[in-house]
């Protein structure tokens, strides 16, 4: 899922590398879209036995939702490979797995220019101690509101991305759903409100879509860590509009329905939303 809706949202033209293991249930056909867009699927395993599975509840206001099963299936046992002509890769994405294997994926790639990981409140709550472990190897943490107060104790978002700084990542960027998503930078701070959308349908992927459009972003301007913020502040920008796309169809019919012309349209109308 998060694979799928990150490399869809960057888009054909960065050339999204997918490291992932897919059940005997996935459709070819899915792998064949995804392979159409530009995707490189030599990383992604098929085992047999069923994909992974969650399923929620949204509550009216689209941002809380209730877990109502989590069924790992063949994601139980993977142990993530990343091919040997990937391992200097310049940008590295792990997405939102047990920190273990998000530390095996860190370590098999060699100094990427810039490295950026997901996470999520279940492996804050039970593996902490291994996901800060692997902390100090991150350039850039994803969280979202709840995660970041989860992870640092803090209940003011500022105070909570510094803290989370302290542990390692030079940045923070936390994602609140329908009011935007903050970048905590080494010397700016951004606030970037959401696409204003006259209907929610599904809001399922659009975190993993943010990640899709920001890291897209950052590999075009040829970005790293040492990088000042400018690009980041940018990279926030083509993120949330990439995002935008998600919650207004159900599953990935948004994004693949976008064209290049009404994406520049749409970061016009951000851009004024923000700057008049």
């Amino acid at each position: 899922g998060a694979a799928t809706y990150f490399a869809l949202a960057a888009g054909p033209e960065a050339g999204v590398r997918a490291v992932a293991v897919v059940g005997d249930d996935f459709l070819e056909s899915d792998l064949e879209l995804l392979a159409s867009h530009g995707v490189d699927l030599a990383g992604v395993e098929r085992a047999p036995g069923k994909s992974f599975h969650w399923s929620g509840r949204y509550h009216d206001d689209f941002i809380e939702r209730d877990t109502l099963a989590t069924e790992l299936g063949v994601f139980a046992d993977f142990a993530p490979e990343v091919p040997e002509a990937w391992r200097r890769s310049e940008y590295l994405f792990c997405a939102n797995i047990h920190p273990a294997l998000q530390g095996h994926v860190l370590e098999s790639v060699a100094q990427p220019r810039l490295s950026v990981l997901d996470t999520m409140n279940l492996w804050i709550e039970t593996t902490r101690d291994e996901l800060v472990a692997i902390l100090p190897r991150v350039d850039v943490l994803m969280v979202n509101d709840s995660e970041a107060r989860l992870l640092s104790g803090r209940r003011s978002l500022a105070a909570a991305a510094e803290a989370i700084k302290a542990m390692g990542p030079q940045r923070v960027v936390i994602k609140k759903g329908e009011h935007g998503a903050l970048l905590f930078g080494r010397d700016s701070v951004l606030a970037v409100p959401a696409m204003i959308l006259p209907e929610v349908v599904d809001p399922t992927g659009a975190g993993d879509s943010f990640a899709g459009g920001f890291m897209a972003s950052i590999a075009r301007a040829g970005a790293d860590r040492d990088t000042d913020d400018a690009p980041y502040r940018e990279a926030m920008l083509d993120g949330t509009v990439a995002a935008s796309y998600v919650p207004e169809a159900f599953s990935m019919e948004g994004l693949l329905g976008r064209t290049p012309d009404d994406v520049a349209n749409r970061l016009k109308t951000l851009r004024s939303m923000m700057i008049p």
